[in-house]
């Protein structure tokens, strides 16, 4: 019988790392809310700006349920504002007046042409941190380009080196390029905010583009292209770089992912699949000619762990010390003995389904930890509470003769 999971409930009262740290996030879908979600998790008061229709995440929809919202929603606060209307732009800057930190993900120029350059909101508050968010940067040549993810993804040089050489290019299937932008933005308004503590700095703005962050997690791609003059071609689950490393299937249809990045792990491998011939042999000796010959690891590797199901060869690959895992999906997650104790996976309360797995809160501070406070709000849910702490009231929204 399954564990019963106790369900996280959400604690209102309770103040984070970043208590009395104001928030205001204009931002829509993926990056800006994973930023927002970074720093609302560990205190801050994340006030959420949408148009009365709400974010565009919130219809990302599964069997009728805005999870996605659910989810990157929490610890947030809603204000419904139609800043086409002049009113509603004066509630945003009296917002802003107050505010320790602004996100924004419009096309460049755009906040500019709303009347909220980052200069005058400087001048309105000198201490505000302004995070820029777009595809390409605020400057260059792609500045005004759309910015998905997914060109950045493709444009970036990623999904060239994704799939298999005799395939097309491999996008991934989820927000890879927005989560990595919404983790990057997080630390630099946390570096921000120590610069303006430590009195190095006041306001200032943070132009974070979804392009550079995908871009550095190529690692040295562009060092290699210069000293080779050689594109890396992709490699599907091997490596241009170690060998052994892929993914190899058991007798039982699933899969483990083998990593053997050091020559101790790699020699000690090929003991475990009974070659050790291969530890002399010239092609397999060194990673450099391993790298070479990958084909041939990988067919004398492939040979041992199809006769096993995965738990035999995670079991036998382990016990010698062997870099190994399971390939997992998300059904295998949710059975998991580690991610239940760890509860990287936690239980959290939802008024809509009783409650719904979540990530837990990340990283993982011993003596300030991030805190479940506020569920996903419902569009506007707290325009009236937002609005008279900054002396306005819905009434005071609308346009008058």
């Amino acid at each position: 019988m399954a564990e019963t999971k106790k369900t996280v409930r959400f604690q209102p009262e309770q103040k984070g790392l970043l208590h009395g740290i104001r928030v205001v996030d204009l931002s829509r879908v993926v990056a800006g809310n994973m930023l927002s979600l970074q720093l609302g998790d560990f205190g801050a008061d994340v006030v959420k700006v949408e148009p009365p229709q709400g974010d565009a995440l919130r219809e990302w929809r599964d069997h009728g349920h805005s999870l996605h919202w659910k989810t990157y929603g929490r610890n947030k606060r809603s204000i419904a504002l139609n800043l086409r209307q002049p009113k509603a732009l004066e509630a945003l800057k009296k917002l802003l007046e107050k505010a320790d930190v602004f996100i924004e993900n419009f096309r460049p120029g755009t906040l500019e042409e709303m009347g909220l350059s980052p200069e005058s909101l400087l001048e309105l508050n000198p201490s505000l941190i302004i995070v820029r968010i777009s595809g390409f940067g605020q400057t260059g040549p792609y500045a005004k380009l759309p910015g998905f993810g997914t060109l950045v993804e493709a444009m970036s040089g990623f999904a060239s080196r994704t799939g298999f050489p005799d395939r097309e290019p491999v996008l991934p299937p989820l927000a890879l390029a927005d989560m990595i932008s919404g983790l990057t933005g997080a630390n630099a308004v946390m570096m921000a905010l120590f610069a303006r503590e430590r009195g190095d700095a006041r306001g200032q703005v943070i132009d974070l583009s979804l392009l550079e962050p995908i871009f550095a997690s190529l690692g040295p791609e562009a060092s290699i292209y210069h000293v080779t003059g050689k594109v890396k071609q992709r490699s599907g689950s091997g490596s241009n770089t170690v060998s052994p490393r892929n993914v190899y299937l058991c007798s039982d249809g699933k899969y483990v992912a083998l990593s053997g990045s050091t020559q101790v792990i790699a020699m000690r491998i090929f003991d475990i699949v009974g070659r050790p011939d291969m530890k002399d042999d010239p092609r397999f000796s060194t990673n450099v000619e391993r790298v070479k010959y990958r084909e041939l690891v990988d067919a004398a590797l492939g040979a041992w762990f199809v006769t096993r199901t995965r738990d035999e060869a995670l079991t036998d690959m382990r016990a010698a010390g062997a870099t190994v895992g399971p390939v997992y999906d998300i059904a295998d997650i949710s059975t998991d003995r580690h991610f239940a104790e760890r509860e990287i996976v936690v239980d959290v309360e939802d008024a809509d389904l009783g409650s719904i797995p979540q990530h837990n809160i990340f990283p993982r501070l011993s003596a300030t930890p991030g805190v479940f406070r506020h569920p996903a709000p419902d569009v506007g849910e707290q325009t009236e509470a937002i609005l008279a702490e900054i002396g306005m009231t819905p009434a005071d929204l609308e346009d008058r003769e």
